[in-house]
């Protein structure tokens, strides 16, 4: 597979994932949070920009009652319309969850936006992921967008099938800080 070819990519990962068993995926789930929580960038956040997961990644829902139990500040990407972009929102429970622009829960518009600057550690989806801690998205760069304004900890979060040795990059792509997943905390090499 040629490495410029992001497409091939996702649909290699994404047939890889989707071949995972329900149970494996909610063990591997619940591994990816022990090791997140094991982490000193966890500890060390006082406020944590987590995902509500779509079918295809890992479920690490449970990840915000763990913040909000350390008092951490929570907060979850928030579509905007007008400005076609993301940004970040406080959320104190999961009843101030609604259905966004796509259909995954978000922030409904009375939760407070949080600059994306000010958060310490932000968990980051994605198809894939390298060792040098490119990321490969969905194709519509929402979260490139995002994370580029973000100058907190970006922890990729991941089945170890969707880690691989080299993804493409374009100039856009932003890269993370660290990778985790059921087996280990990864942090990234420079390459």
């Amino acid at each position: 597979m040629e490495l410029a070819d992001k497409s091939a990519w996702r649909r290699r990962v994404r047939e890889s994932v989707r071949a995972l068993a329900a149970e494996t995926r909610a063990a591997a789930s619940r591994q990816i949070r022990e090791q997140l929580l094991a982490q000193a960038a966890w500890s060390r956040a006082a406020s944590v920009l987590c995902f509500v997961p779509l079918a295809d990644e890992p479920d690490i829902a449970s990840v915000m009652e763990d913040a909000w139990r350390a008092q951490k500040i929570v907060a979850l990407p928030r579509y905007d319309a007008a400005g076609g972009i993301y940004s970040a929102a406080r959320v104190s429970a999961r009843l101030e969850l609604a259905p966004g622009q796509f259909g995954v829960l978000e922030p409904n518009a009375g939760c407070p936006s949080i600059p994306l600057n000010q958060l310490d550690l932000v968990l980051v989806p994605g198809v894939a992921f390298d060792l040098a801690g490119r990321r490969l998205g969905r194709g519509k760069g929402f979260y490139d967008r995002l994370l580029a304004q973000v100058s907190g900890h970006k922890c990729g979060v991941a089945f170890d099938l969707q880690v691989v040795d080299r993804l493409p990059e374009e100039p856009h792509d932003v890269r993370v800080d660290s990778i985790v997943t059921p087996t280990r905390w990864r942090p990234v090499r420079a390459d």
